[in-house]
């Protein structure tokens, strides 16, 4: 998970936004590692003040200890959560509105994982946990973001959740995980439809196969097959 904070408007110095203040305004689910430490590191380069979360705190600890602190006020924060139970997610906001006194500006739901079987094999209990994770916890944090900047007056905001091509192609042995990515590209598109008169973005991001933790579970010979379908034989870096 990554952060969350308040920007002043856009300037010439960067194809992104700036993300200079301390106020809250990125917030990075799922910023321990691989695909959310290197959003949260980008984010930092741009000024922003960042709140990594991860279920794993040290792991959150490590993210912040590698961002960028080059702007007055720029400030990070590590927290730890689970994104698939509704308490968790409320205390994190919580956490959140009483440090920053505001709600995030931009959160980055990135948390995710994999328990991969064959459809004839998969169990009940690692349908349900990665769906759990990987399409209830972009719920819950949607709807806990949405209802802080809509409640608080705030105007407009970014939410962005992390889908996967596999969510569009299907893969073996993921049938779970490929139903929770086309699930998050269904509730993006909703969000956006209701979210869009209170001036709060939605948009899902598909990445390719990344190297990353996740996919270091991956058997070799099922990563040497997918690497060959890639025009440049190999997966893509989180850093891009």
């Amino acid at each position: 998970m990554c952060s969350g904070t308040y920007w002043p408007p856009r300037t010439s110095r960067s194809p992104l936004q700036d993300f200079s203040g301390r106020r809250p305004g990125n917030y990075d689910l799922g910023g321990g590692s691989g695909i959310g430490r290197a959003i949260c590191q980008r984010l930092s380069q741009e000024g922003a003040s960042v709140i990594v979360v991860d279920l794993n705190i040290d792991s959150a600890n490590n993210t912040v200890k590698s961002l960028t602190r080059g702007v007055p006020g720029q400030e990070h924060v590590a927290l730890a959560a689970d994104v698939s139970k509704y308490d968790s997610v409320r205390a994190l906001m919580e956490q959140i509105q009483s440090h920053f006194s505001a709600p995030p500006r931009v959160a980055v739901n990135n948390a995710g994982i994999t328990k991969d079987d064959f459809l004839l094999r998969l169990s009940e209990e690692s349908y349900d946990s990665v769906l759990n994770v990987n399409l209830k916890g972009p719920f819950l944090i949607t709807q806990a973001v949405a209802q802080s900047i809509v409640n608080s007056g705030q105007n407009g905001g970014s939410i962005i959740n992390m889908g996967s091509i596999v969510g569009k192609v299907g893969n073996l042995g993921q049938a779970n995980y490929a139903a929770s990515k086309s699930g998050v590209e269904g509730l993006t598109k909703t969000a956006a439809k209701e979210l869009a008169k209170f001036g709060i973005r939605c948009n899902t991001v598909l990445p390719g196969f990344i190297a990353t933790p996740m996919t270091d579970q991956v058997p070799h010979k099922v990563m040497d097959k997918i690497a060959n379908m890639i025009p440049m034989g190999r997966l893509g870096q989180p850093e891009g």
